[in-house]
């Protein structure tokens, strides 16, 4: 995984997103200790939680809590990702184990919990040219990955919710209504000035809305390449991360995001804007047969897929919407944060092209 090391701090200091000396007095009223002689490094992936390397006991784990800044209503949820991950590892090793929950916002200035650590590969846009030259497989390493991409997934979507205590997680009833109008909503709070484009995919979506009839299961909600920590020689799934979205709903919309951000050679440019997953090189399968490989390892037909595309590209434009506004509003300096308003906006218009059957 990668890691930023944490720059000029000693122990008893603050760090952005850590206030050590709050840190190192909680764990210890909960009996806990922290390895003093190890400073916490923050790995440096995503754009949205903050992770963070830390000893207890030493033993590595991971400390998880939600960006510095306003964050959108019911993301980075902390203490729903500690309950699913508590629940769901004993019958779903991929999931972490969790250790701690800390709901107290007067220690961090936010909830956190801690988690183990599991050391491994992480394939964010590119696939370095060491792990391409090291690949010992029979065909290319992304034919590969696609493959494992979509078992895992499809053996997510096959636990069984009540017999691991998640019966309860969320309101399958109407999953897809609820999804589509909260999407609208926070696209609209998204932008200033409603674009055209939003109207258009956003009038698509309630004209084509399907009828629910899918059994609900336990999503991810943010399946996608670089939340599968990989074994850096096999390149075989150890672990799945990034759980505060999950929920129970329908599992078709948990393949609809994975591949809005499966970007193909032919696809416009603001698909490879993206720089999410390296999908359109070495030897993925294109989006249209990954949904068919999910279709025969799950058994589950793609009714109605379309609009799963279309609305798994509305949440996409929103997300990296509001991203700019978090930049436009000072939340963060990043520069790369400036470009997501022109991202957003191109991703409205290849939804409407997905929409109109253009691309799949």
């Amino acid at each position: 995984m990668h890691l930023l090391e944490t720059k000029n701090n000693a122990w008893g200091q603050s760090t952005p997103g850590l206030n050590l000396a709050n840190l190192t007095a909680y764990l210890a009223s909960k009996g806990q200790s922290l390895d003093l002689e190890f400073k916490p490094k923050r790995f440096s992936s995503g754009f949205g939680n903050m992770n963070f390397l830390i000893y207890m006991g030493g033993q590595p784990h991971v400390l998880r809590r939600p960006p510095l800044g306003p964050v959108p209503p019911g993301a980075n949820d902390m203490a729903r990702e500690y309950r699913i991950l508590k629940h769901l590892h004993p019958v779903f090793p991929l999931a972490p184990r969790a250790h701690l929950f800390c709901g107290d916002t007067k220690v961090l200035g936010a909830p956190f919990f801690v988690m183990e650590y599991r050391p491994g590969l992480v394939i964010e846009a590119e696939i370095a040219p060491d792990t391409n030259g090291l690949w010992q497989g029979g065909d290319q390493i992304g034919g590969h990955l696609g493959r494992r991409i979509i078992t895992v997934l499809s053996d997510l979507h096959a636990v069984d919710v009540n017999a691991c205590g998640l019966g309860d997680l969320g309101r399958p009833a109407g999953f897809l209504g609820r999804t589509l109008r909260g999407w609208s909503k926070r696209a609209q709070l998204s932008w200033d000035k409603t674009p055209g484009d939003l109207r258009d995919l956003i009038g698509w979506l309630e004209t084509y809305q399907p009828t629910e009839a899918i059994s609900p299961t336990l999503i991810h909600n943010d399946f996608k390449l670089d939340n599968i920590i990989l074994d850096p020689e096999t390149l075989e799934p150890r672990t799945l991360i990034d759980w505060d979205m999950g929920t129970l709903g329908d599992p078709l919309y948990d393949l609809a995001v994975l591949l809005s951000y499966w970007t193909e050679a032919a696809d416009p440019e603001v698909m490879h804007q993206l720089r999410q997953m390296p999908t359109a090189r070495h030897g993925f399968p294109t989006r249209e047969d990954a949904a068919a490989l999910y279709s025969k390892v799950s058994g589950r037909e793609l009714r109605d897929f379309t609009f799963f595309r279309v609305l798994a590209t509305l949440r996409l434009a929103v997300v990296f919407q509001q991203l700019y506004r978090r930049y436009e509003s000072g939340a963060t300096d990043d520069p790369k944060f400036a470009a997501f308003d022109d991202l957003a906006c191109g991703l409205l218009r290849f939804g409407l092209q997905v929409a109109s059957g253009h691309h799949f």
